[in-house]
């Protein structure tokens, strides 16, 4: 990494703190939004016909044919002018820490720019219409309060602290040289900054479970499969032992949340499912039998459009050559079986993929229609989000949804979705207005 880039990196940080002042003092003065005339899909439908909706603080207050703005005092007025309003975008596996940073700028001297991509890639999340990510590994708790507490720009975070693995798996990221006795020192830079953590045996899989739930975890990753980029484990391998896993189960029902399990085909999601697991993440290998019992047991299937195309190549390591396209026979399986899927992408080390969230969002329409596709984006991965119970951080009113006494995450867009979905990808065109948490955070019609 160059000299320009890292002064790319730091520079991007100023501007989110210098963003932030603008940030903060319309958090001082903004009380009441009203959006006029706008097309609404509420997160299940469409409503009928022009409606209003108020915004008091962070809540909405009122969705409504016609509210009388005259009777509002201090209001912020937007009139849509018939263009289509709905919830904010949700990404079920996200990478907070790692979607904005080529995996070189871990191995710098000093952390620094990694932290500083995070923040800035936390800004290009909701600027691309996504005010919600389950975050699906790493350290991400204090830039979830930074944004939480309106210091920077960045989505709602449902985190899962470290990604925890046991020695080869998929988080285990130290070389085949290195010392197995634990010494921290031996453990990868990744672990020590922790983003992912090796355990093995019950005690240790307990420890390390219960060290993320301290931190403020709303729910528990481990890996039961082989991955893509690590190096050492082979895709079809299984990761953790049955009784490793209920008790990364057991630890995580002690606190009233669930754990999600890094995986992608029979054996490893079987495993998985033996120990309790309720979030299959990825699954794209799954068989039809498998999504039968998945359904049954009441389980997840956390699927990520992954294919080649402009904004994902084709990858140089055979293992992910498997799983190109793979994804579609699994939203089949899971539709034809009443199992309930979610939509993530599942972006990490690689930015320029991650500009393309909204266009994998779009791939799904291709299989579930345009209706499905927004629904799936808004309310349904929000079900899945509720299963934190009560590590839940934003259990107080719902998500997803242009409801009253929901959250205020709102897109309003120039174009029609349900009759192209591909104007979600124009986002910087399409997106005229963004509202994060009653805030807005974007608006091209003032």
């Amino acid at each position: 990494m160059n000299r320009r880039e890292v002064l790319k990196g730091l520079g991007a940080l100023g501007g989110v703190l210098l963003l932030n002042e603008n940030l903060l003092a319309k958090e001082q003065t903004q009380k009441l939004i009203l959006i006029k005339n706008a097309q609404v899909f509420d997160g299940v439908n469409l409503l009928k016909g022009a409606k209003d909706v108020l915004i008091e603080n962070n809540i909405i207050k009122n969705v409504a044919d016609k509210i009388d703005e005259t009777t509002l005092k201090d209001t912020t007025i937007i009139d849509a002018k018939g263009k289509f309003l709905m919830p904010g975008l949700t990404d079920a596996h996200w990478h907070v820490m790692f979607a904005a940073s080529e995996l070189d700028s871990v191995n710098l001297p000093d952390p620094g720019l990694f932290y500083a991509n995070a923040i800035n890639g936390a800004r290009d999340t909701v600027m691309r219409g996504f005010t919600t990510v389950r975050d699906m590994a790493g350290a991400v708790f204090g830039i979830k309060t930074a944004i939480d507490s309106g210091i920077i720009y960045g989505p709602r975070i449902y985190p899962s602290g470290a990604f925890i693995s046991q020695t080869s798996g998929h988080g285990d990221f130290t070389p085949v040289t290195a010392n197995t006795d634990g010494c921290c020192e031996c453990s990868g830079i990744l672990e020590r900054m922790g983003e992912f953590k090796v355990a093995d045996g019950v005690p240790e899989v307990l420890r390390a479970v219960r060290q993320q739930l301290k931190k403020g975890a709303s729910q528990i990753k481990i890996g039961v499969g082989g991955g893509v980029i690590s190096a050492f484990d082979p895709l079809d391998s299984i990761q953790f032992r049955v009784d490793e896993i209920k008790a990364a189960v057991d630890a995580a029902s002690d606190w009233g949340t669930y754990v999600c399990a890094h995986v992608y085909d029979d054996n490893g999601i079987n495993r998985a499912l033996d120990g309790g697991v309720k979030s299959i993440e990825h699954g794209q290998l799954v068989s039809e039998k498998t999504v039968a019992r998945m359904a049954k047991d009441k389980a997840w299937l956390s699927l990520q459009p992954f294919e080649y195309n402009e904004f994902s190549p084709a990858p140089k390591s055979p293992k992910g050559a498997i799983l190109n396209k793979a994804w579609r026979n699994a939203v089949k399986y899971a539709k034809k079986h009443n199992c309930r899927f979610a939509f993530g992408t599942d972006c990490l080390f690689n930015p320029a993929q991650a500009k393309g969230q909204n266009f994998m969002l779009c791939l799904f329409a291709s299989e579930i229609g345009e209706l499905e596709t927004l629904r799936l984006a808004t309310s349904n991965n929000c079900e899945l989000f509720k299963m934190s119970k009560n590590r839940d951080p934003y259990g107080e009113h719902e998500l997803g949804r242009v409801k009253n006494d929901a959250y205020a995450d709102l897109i309003l867009i120039d174009g029609d979705p349900l009759k192209d979905i591909f104007v979600l990808s124009k986002y910087e065109d399409t997106f005229k207005v963004i509202i994060k948490d009653g805030v807005i955070v974007k608006n091209t019609l003032a």
